[in-house]
């Protein structure tokens, strides 16, 4: 943006105006930080233990240097308090309590961001607000999200690859992410995933965006090509790899040599995409001069420093709320590890065995109970695995990016093919998820009999297979006292020759229903 003249001086819309609201605003800004401090401190840690997410750090300060390139515009404007960005601000900090509920640090995190950049509309007013609207939206890219992309992302880098080899002529096995060409193994994991690519693409896109265009419709579709880029290149990235490892007889593009080749070409061609865009940029236009201003709005008339005063106040007491109704409800709930037994038997003669050679348990992480059984009857056996959370938060919580049924690297198990298949539950109909591993110890097992595995979750008597909607629920069952907790609910069986492993655990679960339920139920009730 063209700076003022200096022969101009600057005038301030109404200069006492400024002088009573900035002071309340920064104060708080200082109390929401504080108060929400557990959150902003969680958002810092993920910045420096995650590579995805170090940008994180650099976020705030450019944020706070592009309002800065618009403080002569900013001070033409005259601050009003908008008292509809103080509903707003109810709203999200209701959110950021039912995130906080059940641990989900996402939803906090927004929330959180969210409340700094109302803020800004709730003293400061909207005119100020639409001069650094891209600023204040920027700051949301130092929220580290984005991992839920993961599973994705890696599917379509393994479709695209083994296709890609097929086209080149290269035989391929695949099974799952794994797959194998005539010259080794490879396996699509979560640094292929090209979700780091794309996440940096986008924050400097949408700030290159942001720089060098001055329309909306350029704007939008630079990010667009930011978005998309990223994942294309991720593919020929992969397929490269994959072809300079084959025809080299893996001597390059492993190791370490595997990122700093994926690095180097995604360099190559976000620079290509900058360059290519800068030829369409757009020159700024000249700042309003100081006497272009309104009038109208240079007659307004200052709000009464009682009532900013006042206002900031009552923003600041209803922040406040959340996190006094989430001490009542530690106070009322203190998490305690139960203890409970799994049953020797269940109905139609299901017998507990510990012989049945699954071996099998779900990777989820710090339960307050568990049980792993399993049971058979006349030759086929069902592994029933119950990790129940009575009180969560942010190191004990029911869905978690660590709670996974295998992890990428388990030394057991591997994940070869997932899906989803119906059950009915008592009155409720699900699409459970569904997956089949392979064993990586056991040979007779890997060539054998598949283990193939149901899953879902159980809150408060409710159930579902959907990760966002276990949040919810969790989150509304808290809030209103029930103490019944939640749980995933895992049965697994191996696959025969006859196929019929689905039926099986669907069987299984149909008739147990009652008698798992009561179970949760106990587990919930268990003393410490």
């Amino acid at each position: 943006m063209s700076a003022i003249p200096l022969a101009t001086p600057l005038r301030f819309g109404s200069s006492q105006s400024w002088q009573r609201t900035l002071l309340p605003f920064v104060l708080l800004q200082v109390w929401i930080l504080f108060l929400y401090r557990d959150t902003a401190i969680a958002m810092v840690t993920i910045w420096s233990r995650s590579d995805t997410f170090t940008h994180g750090f650099l976020v705030p300060p450019i944020a706070l240097w592009l309002i800065w390139r618009q403080r002569d515009v900013i001070a033409l404007q005259v601050p009003r308090p908008a008292p509809f960005a103080w509903v707003l601000m109810a709203i999200v900090a209701f959110i950021w309590l039912l995130g906080d509920l059940v641990a989900v640090n996402a939803v906090t995190q927004l929330t959180l961001v969210a409340l700094l950049v109302l803020s800004v509309p709730a003293l400061l007013g909207w005119s100020v607000t639409r001069q650094i609207i891209f600023p204040l939206g920027f700051l949301f890219f130092a929220v580290p999200i984005g991992e839920f992309l993961l599973p994705p992302l890696m599917e379509w880098t393994a479709h695209v690859t083994v296709f890609a080899l097929r086209l080149t002529g290269i035989p391929v096995y695949r099974e799952g992410l794994d797959f194998v060409v005539p010259t080794g193994r490879w396996a699509v994991v979560e640094a292929c995933s090209g979700v780091r690519y794309l996440i940096a693409s986008l924050t400097v896109g949408a700030l290159f965006a942001y720089m060098n265009y001055q329309s909306t419709k350029r704007r939008i579709l630079f990010v667009l090509v930011a978005l998309v880029v990223p994942v294309v290149a991720n593919w020929m990235r992969a397929y490269m790899i994959v072809m300079l490892g084959h025809l080299s007889g893996n001597k390059l593009a492993v190791g370490v040599d595997h990122l700093l080749y994926g690095w180097v070409f995604f360099g190559i061609v976000i620079m290509l995409m900058f360059i290519i865009g800068a030829r369409w940029s757009e020159p700024e236009s000249a700042a309003p001069m100081a006497n272009q201003t309104s009038g109208k709005e240079n007659r307004t008339v200052p709000l009464h420093a009682v009532r900013l005063w006042g206002g900031a106040a009552g923003m600041a007491m209803m922040l406040t709320l959340p996190h006094l109704a989430v001490l009542t409800m530690e106070n009322r709930d203190i998490a305690s590890r139960g203890v409970v037994v799994a049953p020797a038997s269940l109905v139609t003669h299901w017998q507990a065995d510990g012989s049945t050679g699954l071996g099998f348990k779900p990777a989820f992480q710090n339960p307050t109970t568990e049980i792993n059984q399993h049971y058979s009857l006349d030759g086929r056996a069902v592994g029933l695995y119950l990790g129940h959370y009575q009180h969560q938060d942010y190191g004990r919580k029911l869905v978690s990016s660590n709670n996974l049924l295998v992890v990428s690297k388990d030394p057991h198990w591997e994940l070869v093919a997932s899906g989803r298949q119906r059950l009915s539950w008592g009155e409720h109909v699900l699409e459970v998820r569904t997956a089949e591993l392979r064993s990586v110890v056991q040979p007779a097992l890997a060539n054998q009999k598949n283990l193939v595995t149901w899953q879902f979750y159980w809150i408060g008597g409710q159930v579902t297979a959907n990760d966002h909607l276990a949040k919810v629920y969790g989150a509304l069952n808290r809030l209103s006292g029930r103490s019944a907790g939640s749980a995933v609910i895992v049965a697994s069986t191996l696959r025969d020759q006859t196929g019929d492993a689905d039926s099986l655990l669907n069987s299984f679960l149909t008739t147990h229903q009652s008698a798992i339920n009561d179970l949760l139920l106990a587990m919930g009730k268990s003393p410490g």
